[in-house]
């Protein structure tokens, strides 16, 4: 067996070890679960001892043949786009074990289908087998469904409901995509190199017509204006705990995908690019314009995350080398810290029982250290320098001003639209009079702030020493600019 695969049975054993737990003790399913993500955090980070970040090509790789005929194989890998994703959910999933604390009811389940969650999202990022891909894909559907239905909010069946359309609304066409490239690529493979090295020499009207297919899924998952319908409700009415998944690794799925597809069908990007363009900056100035109006804290960070995920689209539709780098910043960049926003937000709803803005007002009296991290949380995500967005967002700037010169000013607008609810949100948090009924909130107790200590260091860390993360990606991003830029004219 080798480091993949124990990876991936890691957080599977945990949950099996969750559901065998005896009833009428909630602590034991929690101490169980945190077991189960900490060995798969190690697991994941253990396997930089053994990743060549200077090799762009697969890793690791691990194959087993299911069906010949069918040409199916259960074969795992990381490269530059897959392991930093890798990293990642591994460290979001202990940080989500640890938030769900005041969990009780219904625990066996809750960490049982926590763990699953966490197993499905490491399948998608390492499988090298669109087949297998698609399956891990479908997978985290189902613990998703149930901890949004079961311990979500007061609309969380319609959130649920909802989710669950969207996705298998979107599913539906990338699987009708991935099963044309399957009968029109000599060799009928579903592995992701064999595929790619059929799908590249097909005719370009073909090859768009499956990438508008991997698109609409895709797009659903990152999400992508107009397809962004499920998100703000189903991140309001999740738990907390599930919201850091859902915003910073499961969209992080979304963009993932379509990297892989611009590698499987260049031409085909590269004869969208426009569309793909206009989605990211319609993406981007939307969610901002939305996440500015809103009053209740988990939707602004909703909205604000359809905006960020603008950014990531950019940076892909750019097509060439920096605007990429800068795509997959973002997407590491986001991922902590939304994490980070959704952990401060769920420990503070978790005391005041509310999330409205205007029920705050001057918490850095009272919540010292909330105050300090909450803040530092919405500068990097304004993407001030010193932080990861910084380098992320500069990135993907200098990539659009290389592809379309001035035009890609309207993705400043959308930074702007950032800096303004940020700095109004923080404000509102933490100036002006102390409420009487805020008098009394417990401040963040020390596992919460070990767990933003770590998010915010490495926010900090990844905007100081950026060639951290450009280095273990970047050869990657290269092969995939070098072989867009072989169809592209700029």
């Amino acid at each position: 067996m080798g480091p993949l695969t124990t990876l991936l049975l890691l957080p599977l054993a945990g949950a099996l070890l969750v559901s065998l737990a005896p009833r009428g003790n909630p602590r034991l399913p929690r101490l169980i679960a945190l077991g189960a993500c900490t060995a798969a955090l190690l697991g994941g980070w253990g396997l930089l001892a053994f990743y060549d970040p200077g090799e762009a090509g697969v890793q690791l790789l691990e194959t087993h043949r299911w069906n010949p005929r069918l040409g199916t194989s259960f074969a795992l890998g990381v490269d530059g786009f897959s392991f930093p994703m890798v990293l990642l959910a591994t460290l979001l999933s202990l940080v989500a074990a640890m938030a769900s604390r005041t969990v009780a009811a219904g625990a066996k389940g809750y960490y049982a289908l926590l763990l699953v969650l966490e197993a499905a999202m490491l399948g998608v990022f390492m499988a090298q087998d669109w087949a297998l891909f698609y399956v891990f894909w479908e997978l985290t559907l189902i613990p998703l469904f149930f901890l949004i239905d079961r311990w979500g909010g007061e609309r969380r069946q319609t959130a649920a409901l909802n989710f669950v359309l969207y996705t298998m609304g979107g599913s539906v066409f990338m699987l009708i995509a991935l099963l044309a490239a399957f009968d029109a690529v000599p060799g009928h493979s579903f592995g992701m190199t064999q595929m790619a090295d059929g799908a590249r020499a097909l005719p370009v009207e073909t090859q768009v017509i499956l990438f508008l297919g991997l698109l609409i899924g895709f797009g659903v998952k990152m999400p992508v204006v107009p397809l962004h319908g499920w998100l703000p409700l189903a991140h309001v009415e999740a738990p907390s705990p599930v919201s850091i998944l859902l915003s910073g690794a499961l969209l992080k799925m979304g963009a993932y995908g379509l990297l892989r597809a611009a590698g499987m069908l260049p031409a085909a990007v590269e004869a969208l690019q426009g569309v793909l363009a206009t989605l990211a900056f319609l993406s981007l100035l939307y969610g901002g314009l939305l996440a500015w109006r809103q009053s209740d804290l988990k939707a602004m960070v909703a909205y604000s995350s359809v905006s960020h995920m603008g950014v990531v689209l950019v940076g892909i539709a750019t097509l060439n080398q920096t605007g990429l780098n800068g795509a997959v910043m973002q997407m590491v960049a986001h991922g902590l810290v939304a994490g980070a926003l959704f952990f401060l937000i769920g420990s503070l709803y978790e005391r005041t029982h509310t999330r409205e803005i205007s029920h705050y007002s001057s918490l850095v009296r009272v919540t010292p250290r909330f105050a300090f991290f909450v803040t530092l949380a919405f500068v990097a995500a304004v993407g001030l320098p010193g932080t990861a967005g910084f380098v992320a967002e500069l990135q993907a700037l200098i990539g659009g001003y290389q592809r379309w010169g001035w035009p890609v000013i309207l993705v400043s607008l959308g930074m702007l639209l950032s800096a303004a609810y940020a700095v109004r949100t923080v404000g509102r948090l933490f100036t002006g009079p102390v409420r009487e009924e805020m008098r009394k909130v417990r401040d963040l107790a020390a596992p919460e702030v070990a767990a933003a200590a770590v998010l915010s260091a490495a926010v900090v860390g990844l905007g100081l020493f950026p060639a951290t993360a450009l280095d273990l990606f970047g050869h990657s991003v290269a092969r995939l600019s070098a072989q867009l830029a072989a169809l592209s004219p700029g």
